[in-house]
């Protein structure tokens, strides 16, 4: 295409908006940023007025004495145990349980409850079943 063909086209369509919107597109003012949240309110008059509040606060535990490094390279091993189940979680939680209460003479079937389990899903934000069931 031709000079002119070029900005034809340009006067037609209109800048290019498909393109990623960076701070070099903007004016000489504006500053587009990295995402970072603002840590105060922009007032009218154009001040800002920072907030205490609004400043995230970073809750690290201390580590002395602390033996794992925080880096685990790429090129360690795969992990041996298997991952985690439902079955697998019931069989190593609810059904030693079970088997207990079993033998002891103390279970029953209307007092499931006891070991987790939910006869109804009503008051949960989450319903397991039938709502949200995959069709």
């Amino acid at each position: 295409m031709g000079v002119l063909s070029r900005l034809a086209r340009g006067l037609v369509r209109g800048a290019d908006r498909m393109s990623e919107f960076t701070s070099k597109r903007g004016s000489k003012t504006h500053h587009k940023g990295r995402g970072a949240r603002p840590t105060g309110l922009r007032l009218s008059s154009g001040k800002f007025l920072p907030v205490r509040a609004m400043v995230p606060e970073l809750v690290v535990p201390p580590l002395q004495g602390f033996k794992l490094k925080p880096y685990v390279s790429y090129r360690c091993g795969r992990g041996t145990e298997p991952p985690l189940t439902a079955q697998s979680l019931f069989d190593e939680v609810v059904a030693p349980q079970i088997k207990s209460d079993f033998e002891e003479g103390k279970f029953s079937k209307g007092d499931l409850e006891k070991y987790g389990f939910e006869p109804s899903q009503d008051g949960k934000l989450f319903k397991l079943y039938p709502k949200n069931y995959v069709r």
